[in-house]
């Protein structure tokens, strides 16, 4: 379906051809005519759909049609790296129609807070938040949302993950009642339903299939206890030739110790996580994407709403906790159809969660057990179903089978571009 079948303002459709964009995908042409009549609406869709285009087009349709001193829609995210992200398309989408925005995100009060005060006061045409640091601007006093139009709750499911509930529904009480309210989640379980029966009303409902794998990724699982993890970790980079490779762990703490680890082997590397600063982390992925350094070690704030090229490897340094945040992780290779290699320890606890990535893929992904091999001792046995029973119990369990499966040579790393 094309953009001018929508019956967009010829402005809108102005950056729209500005921006490239030839044909709406799946989501867009769903969700832009429910949101250009007013509805609410509840959407499935992962990241690399096009959803963000999804709604910031009728938006900025809505504003090129009704121009207003006060801000009109309110977009929360998880990460300011999202928040900077769609702060960009919206410049690019409303080049001929002239709306104003600002991304509101950071930590303590400086520069940055008296500039984001004083666009929240004037109010632009969009605000792209953080819940938390937006919770903070409107306890002052001085925020004013009472002609707004619009609230956007982007990628809700990481929201809720983060833990930004109680701040979400403290700045909702500060919105008009009268309003549209959009929801977009990566995934849809029981927890973002009940959520968005607090917020929306009798939505409409778009439910996108999780995408597989780019066929390009070579995905490989590798079983190691975590003392075997930073051993094996530093023989795969040692023997890969990928020039730029994301580490991905679901825990924080292990951040500065892959980091160190690869440092001291001579495999430069940097970390990202919530914990460090603004300009950290900003430095960090522009160094990482100007190739001044090989390794970035991340937290999944980097599995969603950021664009890197050519990125050769993906190493999941423990299991994701949800089968979709593993497509989120590998799908950062492999983009614009080349081909990548994405690499998953396996734990004797993690292995339930294999079992329910394999039935996300509808496919089994060999197990590598090479760690005996390199000197490493040997790996865990591999049974999903104790790994489960491990997991629920919180205590170890000695009983169950393993694949006897051996390897005598790791698999070799092929990345190209």
């Amino acid at each position: 379906m094309q953009f001018n079948e929508f019956n967009l303002h010829d402005d809108v459709l102005s950056g729209i051809d500005a921006m490239s964009y030839l044909q709406a995908t799946p989501i867009q042409e769903q969700a832009i005519p429910i949101i250009l009549s007013g509805k609410d609406l509840i959407a499935s869709a992962q990241t690399g759909t096009g959803k963000t285009a999804a709604y910031l087009i009728p938006i900025l349709d809505f504003i090129a049609r009704n121009p207003s001193d006060y801000t009109t829609a309110l977009i929360l995210v998880p990460t300011r790296e999202l928040a900077k992200q769609i702060d960009e398309q919206i410049e690019g989408f409303s080049y001929f129609v002239s709306a104003t925005s600002i991304a509101i995100y950071g930590g303590g009060k400086g520069e940055d807070w008296n500039q984001q005060r004083k666009a929240l006061v004037n109010g632009a045409d969009i605000i792209i938040a953080t819940p938390g640091r937006l919770m903070a601007q409107i306890k002052t006093g001085e925020i004013n949302f009472e002609n707004l139009k619009c609230l956007v709750l982007d990628e809700a499911d990481k929201m809720l993950d983060m833990g930004f509930a109680e701040d979400i529904l403290f700045v909702i009480k500060h919105l008009p009642i009268q309003r549209q309210n959009l929801m977009f989640s990566a995934t849809m379980p029981k927890k973002i339903r009940d959520f968005a029966n607090k917020i929306l009303k009798t939505p409409e409902e778009i439910r996108l299939s999780v995408s597989k794998p780019a066929v390009g990724i070579d995905q490989q699982f590798y079983l190691a206890s975590d003392e075997q993890k930073l051993p094996l970790l530093l023989h795969l980079m040692k023997n890969t030739e990928a020039e730029s490779v994301i580490i991905f762990s679901s825990q924080k703490s292990m951040i500065d110790k892959v980091v160190r680890s690869l440092n001291r082997n001579n495999i430069e590397s940097k970390g990202i996580s919530s914990d460090i600063s603004q300009e950290e982390r900003e430095e960090s992925l522009r160094g990482f994407k100007n190739k001044q350094f090989k390794v970035l070690v991340a937290t999944d704030v980097l599995s969603r709403g950021i664009d890197i090229n050519n990125l050769n490897l993906v190493i999941n340094i423990d299991v994701p906790r949800d089968a979709e945040d593993y497509i989120h992780r590998i799908g950062r290779t492999a983009r614009a159809e080349t081909t990548g290699t994405a690499i998953t320890f396996i734990n004797e606890k993690d292995q339930y969660r294999v079992a329910n990535i394999e039935k996300l893929l509808e496919r089994e992904v060999e197990k590598l057990n090479i760690t005996e091999s390199l000197g490493f001792g040997k790996a865990p046995e591999y049974n999903p179903s104790l790994g489960r029973k491990k997991n629920r119990n919180s205590k170890p369990n000695k009983k169950g089978s393993f694949n006897k499966k051996r390897f005598d040579k790791p698999k070799k790393i092929q990345t190209t571009t």
